[in-house]
């Protein structure tokens, strides 16, 4: 969001006269900044990087590019609104994650609600990055070990596993494994990204740690096999296209 805390949209749709509406609408609502107007899906798209709006308001039915396809094609900081005649594209625009889905004609009332969704979400994805900021920043965090606090240092864990409803950090420094009460999400907020990536539902892995990765039995830290679950494996993947080393 912006500094004055208004949402930056956009309004993309091939009738002149929906985008109009739907930008009257933005410009009426004092949380929100109307940042472009669009009839064309592939200008639209190519003004996306250039604009960074936080909410697309998106019609489905579209030449060229359809607004299910622009919405797969949209960075993650970017969530989208979707304004259609046809509610059978209700179950799809949930797939891709859309913050709602409004019905020509949209009343403003509908509107509304559909901006208090976006609104809620931005409040979140903001909070997010906060925290994500400050992971990246912190080398160290003091974990609640049999009763004491004890300072662990990031560069020193090789890998986090769950245990019910506790999680295992296994350490480079000592042979025993150490048991924290808290969940495998509370992990993934507390470890920076750019140093851990999550590699199973139960398994955590340090990046610099891995010695090889194979794509069908899973990554090896040390002497111990960790799997890699098919949910995940996108992430490993990304690793390695970002790693991977070829001679030309």
């Amino acid at each position: 969001m912006m500094e004055n805390n208004k949402i930056r949209c956009i309004v993309v749709d091939d009738e002149p006269l929906a985008v109009e509406m739907m930008a009257g609408y933005v410009r009426r609502t004092p949380s929100l900044e109307l940042c472009g107007c669009y009839t064309d899906s592939v200008l639209a798209l190519s003004q996306v990087s250039i604009v960074k709006p936080d909410i697309v308001f998106l019609d489905i039915q579209m030449p060229d590019i359809n607004g299910l396809e622009l919405s797969r094609m949209l960075p993650k900081e970017t969530r989208v609104i979707f304004t259609t005649a046809f509610r059978q594209y209700a179950y799809e625009s949930y797939e891709v994650e859309a913050i709602d889905y409004l019905l020509k004609p949209v009343r403003y009332q509908k509107f509304l609600e559909a901006v208090l969704k976006a609104e809620r979400w931005v409040q979140m994805r903001d909070a997010s990055a906060v925290q994500q900021n400050v992971s990246e920043e912190r080398s160290s965090a003091f974990l609640k070990v049999e009763g004491q606090f004890r300072n662990v240092d990031f560069s020193d864990i090789l890998y986090v596993s769950a245990m019910k409803d506790y999680v295992i950090f296994k350490l480079q420094s000592v042979p025993n494994p150490i048991v924290v009460h808290m969940t495998m999400k509370n992990v993934e907020e507390m470890l920076p990204s750019t140093r851990f990536m999550r590699v199973h539902r139960s398994y955590i892995v340090a990046l610099d740690k891995i010695s090889s990765i194979d794509g069908n039995e899973g990554i090896m830290i040390g002497d111990e096999l960790i799997p890699v679950s098919e949910s995940y494996r996108k992430n490993v993947d990304a690793f390695l296209s970002e790693h991977l080393y070829t001679s030309r």
